[in-house]
């Protein structure tokens, strides 16, 4: 997906992607765990495995040091997903450790995860996720 600074972010906050989800993708740390998740469907969306990686925790399962092989497995899931929309069900944030549970639609069903994050250094990392459901949307 190819976006200009003006379109409407990925992430569906409703803001313009230069007012949201561009300043983490060019390096600025989110300020909190639910703006770190935005922002990761927002790298998903547009394809930037780097983005993902960079913010993926070391206890994640996904994550390995053959960064080429996460890279492609990444640009997949991407090539053969459409991001249709984000919403945030719940937001429990904290000191080190916050979660986020969030309805994302994908290819026309809903995916619904709970995601924690940890803190480490001062910088949000994605740690790892309980899916709840996934269903067709009506």
């Amino acid at each position: 997906m190819k976006i200009s600074v003006n379109d409407q972010c990925p992430c569906h906050s409703g803001k313009k992607y230069k007012k949201c989800c561009q300043a983490y993708h060019k390096g600025a740390n989110p300020s909190n765990a639910m703006l770190l998740m935005r922002s990761r469907y927002s790298a998903y969306a547009l394809r930037n495995p780097k983005y993902i990686i960079s913010t993926t925790h070391p206890n994640n399962p996904d994550f390995t040091n053959n960064i080429g092989q996460w890279e492609d497995g990444i640009l997949g899931f991407c090539d053969n997903t459409n991001f249709e929309g984000l919403k945030i069900v719940e937001f429990i944030d904290g000191e080190s450790e916050a979660y986020v549970k969030f309805d994302a639609l994908l290819n026309g069903s809903h995916f619904i995860e709970k995601s924690c994050f940890l803190k480490v250094d001062g910088k949000w990392l994605y740690e790892s996720a309980v899916f709840e459901q996934l269903h067709e949307s009506h």
